[in-house]
């Protein structure tokens, strides 16, 4: 075991508010292109209720106009000024001069085998992301992503291969919904009993808190009732571990938190997981146990890759029982999904096995997840856009 002592904060929490200062001002250097295109026109999608009334009212409108144009934008999913009917034609006209409802562009779409579907989006800029449906019976949840490219460099994953770009829009984010939904036909928003598109996981390209104002943003309009309508208990952010952000994301939104694992020492974890060493295990789960909204009814979910004779030992699981003790936790076994030049191997089924028994009978819930959409590079840690696939072959023909 890795006796690394746990760096402490400052009674005053004053660190700690620092540390957010700085994950603020680093995210703003990567801050996504302006709202406004050549033409002057503002992009409504990503304001917030109050940015949105803001701009009716420069404009010389009431205030109420900007809950007509958000039950649209968000509710009936138009992107045409001209189809809001309860709006006259000249003030239609006048909207659709100033402002533009967009979403971001299928460059590709592919549906899996096992019907998990999967679109690269390009955005206004050129850049590109992925997103992916992941049907369940009737149901499923679409996992959008919050950066172009990632910071992290987590060594089993492919995203994590892809350099950072920049950050995503809340209206890019929310967006990725917004344009699943126009794939699936799903407009005016339905109600719980048949939406398809049911659930959102913040586990695609990027780090979520490092672009955390974005995705508050995104996530705020997707639960609110009088648009897309989710609930937060319908909404999971997953995190590798920005534990300064943790807290925030907590109050603030209220959401179902994953974090992504992976080992149970902080030697194994700095290794596969590098932010570990700027926020080690025990701060970690330090920041887990103080998660407002987890109960036994909305357990933290722990993400954990299984890589042959790397972290799959029975000592492991072990280990990983005693870290959530006292925790409304449940653990995602996710056998390794391989992809070109990586340095692992998926751990056998009965490693697997064994691993899952243990956690299992210390109390906790230990599914394995079952790989999905891989014939499409679609699985966990698969992501990454083909304009970086297309690029790395160009460069390796030369």
């Amino acid at each position: 075991m890795n006796a690394r002592t746990p760096i402490q904060l400052a009674p005053s929490d004053s660190l700690t508010e620092a540390e957010r200062a700085r994950i603020l001002a680093k995210s703003a250097i990567f801050a996504p292109p302006p709202m406004t295109d050549e033409a002057g026109r503002r992009e409504l999608v990503g304001l917030t209720k109050d940015e949105l009334t803001a701009e009716m009212v420069a404009i010389g409108e009431k205030a109420f106009r900007a809950k007509q144009v958000w039950g649209w934008i968000y509710n009936q999913g138009v992107t045409d000024f001209a189809r809001m009917a309860n709006i006259a034609k000249p003030l239609q006209a006048k909207l659709a001069d100033r402002f533009k409802i967009t979403r971001p562009t299928v460059a590709t779409e592919q549906t899996s085998t096992d019907a998990t579907r999967k679109w690269l989006f390009r955005l206004a800029d050129g850049q590109q992301i992925e997103t992916v449906y992941i049907p369940e019976d009737d149901r499923g949840a679409l996992c959008i992503s919050t950066q172009v490219g990632c910071t992290l460099s987590c060594r089993f994953c492919h995203t994590g291969t892809q350099k950072l770009v920049r950050n995503l829009s809340a209206g890019e984010i929310v967006g990725q919904f917004m344009a699943a939904r126009d794939s699936y036909g799903e407009w005016p928003t339905p109600n719980d009993e048949t939406r398809r598109l049911s659930n959102i996981v913040v586990m695609g390209m990027g780090e979520p808190l490092y672009n955390y104002e974005a995705v508050a943003t995104a996530l705020k309009i997707a639960m609110d009732h009088e648009g897309i309508g989710l609930s937060r208990r319908r909404i999971t952010l997953s995190t590798s571990g920005v534990v300064p952000m943790m807290d925030r994301a907590g109050a603030e939104l209220g959401v179902n938190l994953a974090v992504s694992l992976h080992a149970v020492t902080d030697e194994l974890r700095d290794e596969i997981v590098p932010l570990n060493r700027k926020y080690p295990i025990a701060e970690l789960m330090a920041a887990c146990r103080r998660y407002p909204s987890a109960s036994n009814a909305r357990r933290i979910t722990f993400e954990y890759v299984m890589l042959d004779g790397v972290n799959d030992s029975e000592a492991e699981a072990r280990e990983l029982v005693r870290l959530l003790h006292g925790l409304p936790a449940k653990v995602n076994l996710i056998p390794f999904n391989p992809w070109p030049g990586s340095p692992y191997k998926t751990s056998k089924r009965e490693a697997i096995q064994r691993f899952a028994r243990i956690v299992n009978d210390a109390g906790f819930a230990a599914p394995v997840r079952r790989p999905r959409g891989r014939d499409i590079l679609a699985a966990c840690g698969q992501l990454k856009t083909e304009s970086e696939r297309l690029a790395r072959a160009k460069t390796a023909a030369l």
